[in-house]
C-alpha cells in the first residue's frame, strides 16, 4: 500500500479572480515551441502540466480564445478577463484533459518538464535543458483515453 500523500497543485491568475486546483501527478509536463504558444505567451515557448479533467477544479470568471492548430486540432485557451493571465488550454486531440500554464501555479518547483514539442520552431535565444527529449512537431503520443 502506498502511503504517499496525493499531491494537490493550486494556482490562479495574477489578480486573484481565478483560482484552480489539480489533484495528483500531471500526465506530462512539456515545453511547447509552436508559433501559437510563442505569440500567446510572448516568449519562446509555453510550459504546461497536463491533468485529467476529473482531477481539476476551476473557480472564477474566465474568457476563452479558440484557434485551429496546424494539425487540425481545436485549441482553446482560458484566461482571466481582468488581468489576462493564461490559465489553461484544452485541445480537441486530447479530450478529457487540461494543460495548466506552469507559471500560474502557486508552487511549480516540484514539477520538471519532460519534453519539448515543436522544437523546430525554437528560437536560438530560448535555451533549453539538453536532457529534455525534443520533438520537431507534435508527438503521436496521447494520454490514456485521449
Amino acid at each position: 500500500m502506498n502511503n504517499q500523500p496525493i499531491p494537490v497543485h493550486k494556482g490562479g491568475c495574477h489578480c486573484g479572480s481565478v483560482r484552480y486546483q489539480a489533484t495528483g501527478k500531471p500526465v506530462i509536463v512539456a515545453h511547447c515551441h509552436c508559433e501559437d504558444c510563442q505569440r500567446l505567451s510572448g516568449a519562446g515557448h509555453s510550459t504546461g502540466a497536463m491533468f485529467a479533467v476529473e482531477n481539476f477544479q476551476l473557480e472564477g470568471p474566465v474568457s476563452e480564445y479558440a484557434l485551429d492548430a496546424d494539425n487540425g486540432n481545436r485549441v482553446t485557451k482560458l484566461f482571466c478577463p481582468t488581468c489576462g493571465s493564461q490559465i489553461l488550454g484544452r485541445n480537441s486531440g486530447s479530450t478529457g484533459y487540461v494543460t495548466v500554464s506552469l507559471g500560474t501555479l502557486d508552487d511549480s518547483s516540484l514539477l520538471q518538464p519532460q519534453v519539448a514539442i515543436f522544437a523546430r520552431n525554437r528560437k536560438p535565444w530560448d535555451i533549453m535543458d539538453e536532457k529534455i527529449a525534443d520533438f520537431d512537431g507534435q508527438p503521436g503520443w496521447k494520454p490514456d483515453g485521449g
